[in-house]
């Protein structure tokens, strides 16, 4: 692999940069039309994300526009190729994936740009592609070896039992999960996820991924899901996965997690069934750093969606400098401000600035992407370094391959 683009290759990939604007949505739909013939292909993607909105489409368009124009600045994607490699581990991409991509991509840049698409800017894309490809290829290589060597682990789909199923909203239930033969599992990163291959009748193999919502064991995960209006593979968990149903479960991965050794106060913000990462995050704080100056805040709508509410508390009362503050948007009739929720209404901006250590804190945010967008905004604006937040977000991500 070359270690670098040449500057040829470079300047022909930032000319498509206006062609990629305005016609970027067509060439990524059409590539995915072309990779989806290949039912081997089709089934590495969340299928859910392949809507009418195009909401996987979109991002997988704005990640290529990213790509092409930040190719001679790459150190700037750093991030974005971890979020990709962790995402690809997950579902279990390997190298011989990526001709099949690479190839719909270059076939759907002819296809839409027609005559614009020369020979020359055809072989500098192939080029670029390739470059982006052997970077995840290697990356996730390290990954792959690194679960295999581990104290509990394994590469590719291993079979665990549904041990426990606990209801913990009126949307919201938890699985807790052991492996099949007995043996331990990794020790997951506060923050983490599995990756899930589920067999629901009447579809292709169904792929997701949830949150690990507890402290690692080395024994068991539980994850907390969502029942979601129209969710294929959140409704058949709810529905099908009773104790004792086995599921098929890839390895924890992910970028977004609890730093393991730092001084610095912990802000953990979360937005509905946001909080399953931050309930790991915030057994592990008061089991493994009890006095560390740490503020969870949750919202959500009201007592009735207000998952492991007795169980945060509980959990938070181990650690002497632990604070919880609940916000219910729309309390119902009946709940108690100081019993049932600390705050009724939104996390505002100015509330959140104005309670907690915004100069020092590391701020760690999960949640819907309008919860997301406004909280990293308003940290951002009050001064908080990009290096301290750190946040995950449900839904399709700015995958170069897939989702």
């Amino acid at each position: 692999m070359s270690q670098t683009l040449n500057e040829q290759t470079i300047g022909l990939v930032k000319a498509t940069v206006p062609a990629l604007e305005a016609h970027g949505l067509t060439i990524v739909r059409e590539m995915y039309s072309r990779m989806f013939q290949n039912p081997e292909i089709r089934d590495l993607f969340n299928q859910s994300h392949q809507d009418e909105a195009g909401s996987q489409p979109r991002a997988l368009t704005g990640a290529i526009l990213a790509y092409a124009s930040n190719i001679d600045n790459l150190a700037a994607l750093a991030p974005a190729v971890e979020r990709i490699a962790q995402k690809h581990v997950g579902l279990q991409i390997l190298p011989e994936h990526y001709p099949h991509v690479g190839e719909a991509l270059l076939g759907a840049i002819k296809a839409v740009l027609g005559d614009a698409a020369t020979e020359e800017i055809l072989a500098a894309w192939g080029e670029a592609y390739w470059f982006l490809a052997n970077i995840l290829i290697a990356r996730e290589k390290r990954v792959y070896d690194e679960q295999k060597t581990a104290e509990g682990g394994w590469n590719g789909w291993r079979d665990f039992r549904v041990e426990k199923v606990v209801r913990e909203s009126s949307v919201i239930q938890s699985f807790l999960l052991r492996p099949v033969d007995g043996g331990p599992v990794i020790r997951h990163k506060a923050g983490q996820y599995l990756t899930f291959w589920l067999e629901v009748p009447g579809h292709p193999p169904v792929k997701r991924n949830y949150s690990i919502s507890g402290e690692a064991n080395g024994e068991t995960y539980r994850i907390s899901v969502k029942r979601e209006p129209m969710g294929l593979a959140s409704g058949w968990l709810h529905d099908h996965a009773k104790e004792g149903a086995v599921l098929k479960v890839a390895p924890p991965a992910g970028e977004f997690f609890l730093a393991e050794h730092s001084d610095r106060p912990a802000v953990l913000l979360s937005g509905g069934v946001g909080l399953t990462p931050m309930v790991a995050m915030l057994e592990t704080i008061a089991s493994r750093h009890p006095q560390l100056p740490t503020w969870y805040i949750h919202g959500t709508h009201d007592r009735e969606t207000h998952a492991m509410r007795d169980h945060v508390r509980a959990v938070a009362a181990k650690g002497s400098a632990i604070k919880v503050i609940d916000f219910h948007q729309t309390p119902l009739p009946g709940e108690v401000a100081g019993q049932d929720y600390d705050h009724a209404g939104i996390i505002t901006d100015e509330w959140l600035i104005a309670n907690t250590p915004a100069s020092e804190a590391d701020y760690y945010i999960c949640g819907p992407r309008p919860f997301l967008r406004a909280a990293v905004s308003a940290l951002s604006l009050a001064g908080v370094e990009s290096s301290r937040i750190h946040y995950e977000f449900f839904g399709p991500a700015d995958e170069l391959l897939a989702a």
